[in-house]
């Protein structure tokens, strides 16, 4: 028979690493955004040598899973005399990975945006900077909010990952509990519960995003 009642007493120990889990998550994203811009600008500049390296960045991060890079980064490299700790590696790996998948999405924005806009807005007068801040970034952010939110929640799920490296972010704390009181089943559903709000919350602020851009656009 299934028994909750032992899950009010242990939700200290899981606010815990819901905590663990948004502060991993708010730096990979934090981290993944600066990566994604740095490389996309890099990306699309006109030297082909920063282009190709941008590439091979791109696709190592996007095609090794996420999982071997923290048993890399966390178990190997200390094989060769670079000690990680658990944390920096955690948020390393994910933020660098998440950087792979934000370059992507960014440059299809500023791939949508219309070829002469550019040079409409040197003829007024601007300079480089000016455009970018004013008229490009505004336009491409509109324009990705769907992607980084998706791609934020799959941050936030794939951060469960890191119980590999034993930091006791939400899954590794239902781990510990299922564990110590031979209740898996309990725990393990109130850590997908808890996912799922904190993934639904993530969803709204995204909707909100959209809602308040398409605002501005209109005015």
């Amino acid at each position: 028979m299934l028994d909750f009642s032992i899950l009010p007493s242990t939700l200290p120990l899981l606010w815990d690493g819901v905590k663990m889990t948004l502060f991993l998550s708010f730096m990979a994203v934090f981290l993944g955004l600066i990566v994604g811009m740095v490389m996309c600008a890099l990306r699309l500049s006109s030297n082909l040598y920063l282009q190709r390296m941008v590439k091979i960045y791109v696709s190592v991060f996007r095609g090794i899973p996420l999982l071997v890079q923290l048993m890399v980064a966390y178990y190997c490299l200390p094989l060769i005399g670079i000690k990680v700790p658990a944390l920096v590696a955690a948020i390393g790996c994910i933020g660098l990975c998440s950087g792979a998948y934000m370059t992507e999405i960014l440059r299809g924005g500023f791939q949508s945006l219309p070829d002469g806009q550019q040079e409409s807005a040197q003829m007024l007068g601007m300079s480089q900077l000016q455009i970018l801040l004013h008229v490009q970034l505004p336009q491409v952010f509109r324009l990705t909010i769907p992607g980084l939110i998706n791609e934020t929640i799959l941050l936030v799920k794939a951060s469960s990952l890191i119980s590999v490296i034993g930091i006791a972010e939400l899954t590794r704390t239902a781990q510990n509990l299922a564990a110590s009181n031979f209740q898996p089943f309990e725990f393990y559903l109130a850590a997908g519960a808890l996912y799922f709000i904190i993934n639904s919350l993530v969803a709204i602020l995204g909707l909100w995003l959209e809602r308040k851009a398409r605002h501005e656009v209109v005015l």
